[in-house]
C-alpha cells in the first residue's frame, strides 16, 4: 500500500474541489457533429476564383453528410471525422457575360487521408463554359483544400477548449502562450489598415423560432455568459450592457449591444469574423410570449449577400437547435 501523499499521480485531484477528470486520465468524448456543419458552411461557402477568363464562387453547401467526434484519454486527443460534402458554385465568363453553374463533390475527407491527397471532384452542367470548370479544377480545388485544412485546425483547437484540464505546470505554461497572443494580435491590429468606403450588397433576414421554456428563461440563454457558453459549447465574453462588447463561438462571433429590454427585446451590432472588414449586422431579437411557449422573432439587416445562406444556418443549427438542446437538458435534469 502506498504511503500517504505517495499514491498514483494520476489520481491525484490537483486543486480541484471537485475532482473532475483527474489529471486528464479518464475517457471523455465530444461530439463535434453539428460544429463541424456550421465551421464547414462558413470555410467553404464564399470561396472565389478569378482569373482573365472569368470568375467563380461557391455558393451554397448543397448537403453534408456524416459525423465528427473528439476523444480525451490520458491527457490526449483522439480525433475521427468522416465527411461527404457536396457543394454548388457558379460561374461567369467575362468576355460573353455567360453565367454557368456547377457541383464540386468531396466523397471522403477522413483522418485516413491527408488534406492534399483528398479526393474533390469538379463537374459542370451541359453546355460551354469549360473554362470555368478548369478554373474550378485548379484555383478552385486549391482554395477548398486550403479550407479543407482550416476546418481541421478548427477542430484541434477551437473546439477542444477545455477538454485536456490544466495541471500546475500546463497553466503556467497556457499563461505565457495567452500574453504572448494577446500581445502579437494587438500588434497586428495597430499595423492592419481598415478598409473603408467599399460598398457591400446586403439583404435583410427575417426568422421566427417557437421554444417550450418561459420568455424569462429563453431571455436568460441570451444574455448569461455561462448559459451562452453552454448552447454555443464554446467560449464566450459578455458586457451586458447598451454599448457593450460581446464574443461568441470562440470568437468568431463579435459585436456590441445597443439596446436591452429585459425579457422583451436585445438589439445588436453583429458580425462574423469572416465578413468584410469593420462590417456588421443590426440583429434585432424579440420575446413574444404565446400559450405555453415564446416565439423569438428575428430580425437582421445589412447581411453581405454571399453570407445569406451562412447567416441562416448559423441561426438555425448554432442557436435555435442548440438552444433547444440545452432546453431539453436542463427540464431533464429538473
Amino acid at each position: 500500500m502506498a504511503k500517504w501523499g505517495q499514491g498514483d499521480p494520476r489520481w491525484i485531484v490537483e486543486e480541484r474541489e471537485d475532482g473532475t477528470n483527474v489529471n486528464n486520465w479518464h475517457w471523455t468524448e465530444r461530439d463535434a457533429t453539428t460544429w463541424s456543419k456550421g465551421k464547414l458552411q462558413e470555410l467553404l461557402v464564399g470561396i472565389a476564383v478569378e482569373n482573365e477568363a472569368g470568375c467563380c464562387e461557391i455558393s451554397e453547401l448543397k448537403q453534408v453528410e456524416g459525423e465528427a467526434s473528439c476523444s480525451s484519454r490520458k491527457g490526449k486527443l483522439i480525433f475521427f471525422y468522416e465527411w461527404n460534402i457536396r457543394l454548388g458554385w457558379k460561374g461567369i465568363i467575362k468576355e460573353s457575360g455567360v453565367k454557368h453553374k456547377g457541383l464540386i463533390e468531396i466523397p471522403n475527407l477522413s483522418e485516413e487521408n491527408e488534406v492534399d491527397d483528398t479526393e474533390v471532384n469538379v463537374s459542370k452542367k451541359k453546355g460551354d463554359g469549360d473554362i470555368l470548370k478548369d478554373l474550378m479544377k485548379t484555383a478552385g480545388t486549391a482554395k477548398v483544400r486550403e479550407a479543407l485544412g482550416d476546418y481541421l485546425k478548427a477542430l484541434k483547437t477551437e473546439f477542444t477548449m477545455g477538454m485536456i484540464l490544466p495541471t500546475k505546470a500546463m497553466a503556467t505554461q497556457e499563461l505565457t502562450v495567452k500574453r504572448k497572443l494577446i500581445e502579437t494580435t494587438s500588434q497586428v491590429q495597430a499595423s492592419s489598415p481598415v478598409a473603408l468606403g467599399v460598398r457591400i450588397p446586403t439583404v435583410a433576414l427575417h426568422m421566427m423560432e417557437l421554444f417550450d421554456t418561459t420568455v424569462e428563461q429563453l431571455y436568460s440563454i441570451f444574455t448569461v455568459q455561462d448559459l451562452v457558453q453552454k448552447f454555443s459549447k464554446s467560449s464566450a465574453v459578455l458586457e451586458l450592457e447598451k454599448g457593450g462588447k460581446f464574443q461568441m463561438f470562440d470568437g468568431n462571433i463579435t459585436g456590441e449591444y445597443m439596446e436591452l429590454l429585459t425579457n422583451k427585446k436585445i438589439v445588436m451590432k453583429w458580425r462574423c469574423r469572416n465578413w468584410p472588414e469593420e462590417h456588421y449586422a443590426t440583429v434585432v431579437l424579440n420575446f413574444v410570449p404565446t400559450l405555453g411557449q415564446t416565439e423569438l422573432q428575428l430580425d437582421c439587416k445589412g447581411v453581405p449577400v454571399c453570407k445569406e445562406e451562412n447567416m441562416k444556418f448559423c441561426w438555425q443549427k448554432q442557436h435555435f437547435e442548440e438552444i433547444k438542446g440545452l432546453l431539453q437538458l436542463t427540464t431533464l435534469r429538473g
